[in-house]
């Protein structure tokens, strides 16, 4: 049961729907010549049209578009409406005179959907026919693959980007399955258009690997960074009331299992302080979060930043994911897992063990409580990864079955691409050491997955989901223009 008085909803884009685009392409000199072709293929954009419903998405339908003149206004019209993505059905042969000024004016990707009515035509009950004007109607209405190279001559000329989808309109799962992967890729390139990621801190010092350019990260991801200062979470901590502080302490009992050697002092210490990350978020209407600072000299904000990890562990699981040490490229990549529906956790190399043939990953700081396997656990700290510590710390494992991990990599020359791998979260000993900690298996082993992710340079951060959504973010990297590597 979620602690609705305390929810802080990801307000980056409640505002906004993601939409979807779509028209079918025609020749208007075709309709007065064949009787009854227009309104068959009409029919078959229908048939489009209902396949990309969905209740998360807007889908913007211009219906068939067969001439220069109507080109021009869905064009306009599709730039009008925003959308984030355009489905263009082949209905039948059409002029790329017809197809040009749509997506031009529009500037967003395209994927031509080349979808045939069935399977293949009755051949003898259509040579049977006699009439030929008849016969050329019918035809036209199976061409849909007939125009599918001028269109991409043409789009490649113009360097507008395009995909393909190619099969039948109706009983090929394969077809509607990667329609579905397309819809979800943009309706999470749409999530990150509108995000607000808050940076708060500093970095933590020689990790070089984790340094990345701001400016590279709207220009590929779009949305908005707003720099927050620790002072003002510190003092929103002063400001929470005895009563949000109390119900807060009574959700964590609920939500966390709470070892017994958890000082009550410290446990007062974290609901004041999630009581107050829930309210800097509201004020700045932040969608995700990187954080690291160690207040030195200066107790409140020590205060605040060791007390600070059950409430970043709540937020993430709420949809606005938390990266600590300052991991901006790993805000990122939390926050597509995430607008996913796969999560998105905060993690690392941990340790091999080459006789399960697995990698232990995880990470101290925040975690997704929600992909946990069974309930996460609350420790206190002492010492941890080689810093002093103090205050309290969740230890739990990803939920066992499939998994995905997603690194955003910065390369060599300033850009920036991604990495995922698939894999299995497995049962099995971990390190009971007050962190996040899990049990990956990887199809080419340990070995091979741990060169061939190093050989690609990300950083030694990672985020990892549930579920095997690779082929996802393939799609949405071609949504956003940067290459993705897929290891396994």
């Amino acid at each position: 049961m979620p602690d609705t008085a305390f929810v802080t909803p990801d307000t980056s884009s409640k505002h906004r729907t993601a939409k979807v685009g779509l028209f079918g392409i025609g020749l208007d000199t075709y309709w007065p010549q064949f009787p009854g072709l227009k309104q068959r293929l009409d029919g078959y954009l229908t048939v489009v049209e209902n396949q990309l419903k969905r209740p998360e998405v807007a889908v913007v339908n211009l219906g068939l578009i067969d001439s220069p003149e109507k080109a021009l206004n869905a064009g306009h019209d599709f730039r009008t409406a925003d959308v984030d993505l355009i489905f263009l059905f082949v209905s039948t042969y059409a002029l790329s005179s017809t197809v040009l000024p749509v997506v031009r004016r529009a500037k967003v990707p395209v994927i031509i959907l080349n979808l045939s009515p069935a399977p293949a035509m009755d051949y003898a009950k259509f040579n049977a026919m006699g009439d030929r004007t008849a016969m050329t109607g019918e035809w036209l209405a199976w061409c849909q693959a007939c125009p599918v190279p001028e269109i991409a001559n043409v789009f490649n000329r113009c360097q507008i980007p395009f995909h393909q989808i190619t099969g039948v309109l109706e009983g090929d799962p394969e077809v509607w399955q990667q329609v579905d992967q397309w819809i979800s890729a943009a309706i999470v390139a749409h999530a990150m258009e509108h995000n607000r990621l808050g940076v708060m801190g500093h970095y933590y010092g020689g990790m070089l690997d984790i340094y990345t350019d701001l400016t590279r990260q709207c220009a590929v991801f779009g949305g908005h960074i707003e720099i927050l200062e620790v002072d003002e979470l510190a003092a929103l901590r002063t400001k929470a009331h005895a009563q949000d502080i109390a119900r807060r302490l009574a959700y964590f009992h609920e939500v966390f299992d709470i070892r017994n050697d958890c000082p009550e002092q410290e446990l007062e210490h974290a609901a004041r302080t999630s009581v107050a990350l829930d309210q800097l978020v509201e004020n700045h209407q932040l969608g995700s979060l990187a954080y690291y600072y160690m207040g030195s000299g200066n107790p409140a904000n020590q205060d605040t930043m060791s007390s600070i990890i059950l409430g970043t562990s709540l937020l993430t699981a709420r949809g606005i994911p938390v990266a600590g040490e300052m991991e901006i490229k790993n805000a990122q990549a939390m926050k597509i897992m995430d607008a996913f529906g796969a999560g998105g956790s905060f993690t690392e190399y941990y340790a091999m063990d080459f006789n399960d043939d697995v990698v232990l990953m995880g990470h101290d700081g925040p975690a997704h409580v929600a992909m946990a396997q069974g309930k996460t656990r609350v420790r206190p700290l002492q010492v941890y990864h080689g810093k002093v510590g103090r205050g309290l710390s969740v230890e739990m494992s990803v939920k066992h079955g499939p998994i995905t991990l997603l690194s955003v990599v910065e390369t060599g020359d300033g850009k920036l691409k991604l990495l995922t791998a698939q894999g299995e979260s497995t049962a099995g000993p971990i390190l009971e050491i007050g962190n996040t900690n899990s049990r990956y298996r990887f199809p080419i082993g340990a070995r091979a997955f741990v060169e061939t992710w190093n050989t690609q340079g990300p950083a030694h951060h990672c985020a990892v989901g549930t579920g095997h959504i690779a082929e996802k973010i393939n799609k949405f990297g071609n949504l956003v223009g940067i290459p993705t590597v897929r290891i396994c």
